[in-house]
């Protein structure tokens, strides 16, 4: 909400600040929320830097989007946190929108829709940094994969499994096939110009939840056998994409378990490194 009474000239009360969810007008399925500064002038003319936050299976997207106020309001940037209901084409599906394409739903593109969405109401950059924790760890490098062109930076926390950037396994051990499967083969010189940050807790070391039982749809033989536990897998995934020359910042955080808000500080720190670096380049 405006921390001012009143609406705007086009937007409500309500469109900045935390807002309230947002219905996706291209398919109501699917909402998010956002942060939009308190500063933002409707009737200028300069365009926001847009974060977004993919929440993992607890699917508490409010949360991400207000640990990020702060943020959003020191480096006047937009913050969208988009949710990605259960049970989207299969009843009690928890996992689907991990592996971006399931039961006849592309989550990619759904977030893509999004972005342009809100582009077009608070001039948010149709490019944009990318993380998620957890499940949305999967969703994120599995979307750096197919839309490196969209990203100006990706941070990946924590996944569960992960898909190697190898060429000769198929998904969703590697991408030999993600052009079969999704349309897209991986942009090697487009993923190599995106600044790449991979984060864990350094006791995130819990492995009850990781595994791809055989029956999922989502099994092949060896999908399990990266490491057995988030850090060893988050390792894996490192070497496989610096093995292609693109640099990965890893950070372990001290202390931290499988919880999302311990490693947000680091995200947050790598995010406005990236803008800086932006600024920098910009004339």
């Amino acid at each position: 909400m405006r921390n001012t009474p009143g609406n705007g000239r086009l937007l409500s009360y309500y469109d900045w600040g935390a807002t309230p969810y947002y219905a996706l007008q291209a398919d109501a399925r699917f909402s998010y929320c956002m942060y939009v500064p308190q500063s933002y002038d409707e009737d200028a003319s300069r365009e926001y830097p847009l974060v977004v936050l993919v929440h993992g299976t607890e699917r508490w997207p409010h949360m991400y989007r207000d640990a990020f106020a702060d943020f959003c309001e020191t480096h006047q940037c937009i913050v969208v946190a988009p949710l990605f209901p259960v049970g989207m084409g299969e009843a009690g599906d928890l996992n689907g929108y991990k592996y971006l394409d399931f039961a006849g739903v592309r989550y990619d593109r759904v977030l893509l829709q999004i972005v342009d969405e809100i582009a077009a109401k608070w001039r948010s950059a149709r490019n944009f940094m990318l993380f998620g924790f957890s499940g949305g760890g999967h969703f994120s490098h599995r979307f750096a994969y197919l839309h490196p062109q969209r990203l100006t930076g990706v941070s990946i926390g924590a996944p569960g499994l992960v898909t190697l950037l190898d060429f000769e396994a198929p998904a969703w051990r590697g991408v030999a096939d993600l052009k079969e499967r999704l349309g897209t083969a991986v942009d090697l010189e487009a993923l190599r110009r995106v600044p790449v940050q991979m984060v864990v807790g350094a006791q995130d070391t819990q492995t009850w939840e990781i595994g791809i039982a055989p029956d999922s749809p989502f099994h092949i033989p060896g999908v399990n056998d990266e490491s057995t536990d988030r850090i060893g897998r988050l390792r894996a995934l490192q070497a496989s994409w610096e093995r292609h020359d693109i640099a990965v910042r890893f950070d372990i955080v001290p202390g931290v378990a499988h919880r999302t808000a311990p490693v947000l500080p680091t995200v947050q720190a790598f995010f406005a490194d990236v803008m800086r670096a932006a600024r920098e380049r910009s004339p």
